[in-house]
């Protein structure tokens, strides 16, 4: 199991095992969220297995899918609400990580400098300068 802690709130990980969510629980992770689509390579563990183990281990779960490479600004606005609300730490997988680093990033522009997360998720193995554009566009949309 690979996690990668980007801040107090929040890491992200590749695809997870069922049997390592007795280790996420012992971790001290309070939510768990999935954000890769249920059968999207052969050999992924089902999504109801995971949830039902991680629920057996006292972690909330969430489950958001999005497509790997087309994160739309309405996955953005699902994600940021829930994440907010989200008890933590929260960990977050899919096939990489790279999908949970951006939805992270992406949300957390809206209240947080784009730089300053842009390093947190270099820090944590994800290169996510692509974003910068669309980071700034959250950040002015969502400024009260």
């Amino acid at each position: 199991m690979d996690i990668r802690r980007i801040d107090d709130t929040m890491s992200v990980a590749p695809q997870i095992a069922i049997e390592d969510i007795p280790e996420i629980a012992r971790l001290g992770f309070k939510t768990l969220i999935a954000n890769r689509p249920d059968g999207e390579e052969f050999g992924q563990p089902p999504m109801t297995d995971i949830k039902a183990s991680a629920e057996e281990h006292g972690l909330k779960w969430v489950y958001l899918p999005v497509a790997s490479g087309h994160i739309t600004d309405e996955d953005v606005d699902a994600f940021a609400p829930m994440f907010k609300a989200a008890e933590k730490p929260a960990l977050a997988f899919c096939r990489s990580g790279t999908r949970s680093a951006v939805l992270w990033a992406l949300s957390s522009a809206r209240e947080q400098d784009p730089q300053d997360l842009l390093s947190k998720a270099y820090q944590a193995g994800y290169d996510l300068t692509g974003l910068i554009g669309r980071m700034h566009t959250q950040q002015q949309n969502h400024q009260s």
